[in-house]
């Protein structure tokens, strides 16, 4: 062998092992992929094999745990009345420990039950601005000002429009309810009852002011009550267009089982018939989706625009929280005596269908079996 064969073969065999170098890292990037991919797979398996078991153990303690959580509501709601009177003033720290404590227990729930896209509704990203005004901006007029026109305005009238109801004894529709509740009646607080806005109203060193937020025209209320509202909403139905018709649309259509609002609200339109379905259809079915942002922009704008004279009016203000709270607690008492029943035989005949069928000869023990009790119990009341 020639010397330039050799210097070739040992640069041959130099560049081999430089490549089988470079190789080895990107087979071991895969191999670790594929076994956090793989375990990632056992833990979600693992995680809903335990929540179908926690699910099953709840059917069965139903009843007890119906009791529970009405009797927790009830105390609960009480409670919440009780300082609403007390220390107004107050109220606002139990509606921040209330979304920070129930909102991510709801997405647990909800992503189990593949309804989590539900949290990306208008609601909870209007609380979500309600905690960052409460918490870090608790005297900025403007910002106030834009969460009362959220709050007592799509959140406050969604109570009544989407027949949200107060039941008692489902954690489900107590959190929805306090979701569009709670926000209005803390700041109606903080516009009439809170000792600290009427401190702010005669500040040291300054003249007396007429208000808290102090309106300087009616130019400035259309502005921060009406216009800038409108804008923030805008906003988060672009973003939620966005992320639910296409970042995420390939995934709903290979799960029909993932709820979101417009799904909901087009299920049961379409199952009653009813004005909504109708409405949504005007412009044909393809063009359902279209309509149903049209409609709840109408709708939106309406109820934002009301906000203006509830704002001004103590009176009016008193007689919109009564009117919430009653359309909430008439809601309640239509599903518990109107739905519920239904539910319950619906789920009682899901059951007998689930048991396997008695053969004859278990019918005709059973049969027996009854008779020797009766005889047993006759005979015990005649003696």
């Amino acid at each position: 062998m020639s010397s330039d064969e050799a210097v070739e073969e040992t640069n041959g065999d130099s560049f081999g092992k430089v490549k089988q170098r470079f190789k080895d890292p990107s087979q071991k990037v895969v191999q670790t992929k594929e076994i956090m991919s793989k375990k990632a797979f056992q833990t979600k398996e693992m995680l809903s094999k335990q929540a179908i078991k926690i699910a099953k153990q709840a059917e069965e303690h139903e009843r007890f745990i119906n009791k529970v959580t009405h009797l927790l509501g009830v105390l609960g709601f009480g409670g919440c009345c009780f300082l609403l009177g007390a220390r107004p003033q107050d109220i606002h720290y139990v509606y921040c420990l209330f979304f920070v404590t129930f909102v991510p227990l709801r997405w647990i729930y909800y992503r189990f039950k593949k309804w989590h896209y539900y949290l990306l509704d208008f609601c909870y990203y209007a609380n979500t601005i309600f905690l960052v005004d409460l918490l870090l901006y608790p005297k900025n007029e403007k910002l106030f000002m834009v969460c009362f026109s959220f709050a007592e305005g799509p959140l406050a009238w969604a109570i009544i429009v989407w027949r949200c109801s107060l039941v008692f004894n489902s954690v489900d529709k107590i959190v929805s309810v306090l979701i569009h509740l709670l926000p209005g009646l803390v700041f109606f607080t903080i516009r009439w009852w809170n000792p600290e806005t009427f401190a702010a109203m005669h500040p040291e060193g300054t003249s007396q002011r007429a208000s808290w937020p102090y309106v300087e025209d009616k130019t400035y209320l259309l502005t921060w009550l009406f216009l800038v509202p409108l804008g923030a909403y805008t906003l988060w139905q672009v973003l939620y267009f966005l992320i639910v018709n296409v970042l995420r649309r390939q995934r709903l259509l290979k799960d029909p089982e993932v709820m979101t609002s417009y799904r909901e609200l087009s299920k049961k339109a379409q199952k009653a018939n009813n004005l909504w379905w109708r409405l949504s259809s005007l412009l044909g079915d393809q063009n359902r989706m279209f309509m149903y942002i049209t409609l709840q922009a109408i709708f939106t704008v309406a109820t934002m625009a009301l906000t203006v004279p509830i704002f001004l009016s103590y009176e009016l203000h008193v007689l919109f929280q009564i009117l919430k709270v009653s359309a909430a607690v008439w809601n309640g008492g239509s599903f518990l005596l109107e739905v519920m029943p239904k539910q319950v035989v619906l789920k009682e005949k899901k059951k007998a269908e689930m048991q396997p069928a008695q053969t004859p000869h278990d019918q005709s023990s059973v049969k027996t079996e009854n008779k020797i009790e009766t005889n047993n119990f006759t005979e015990m009341g005649s003696s």
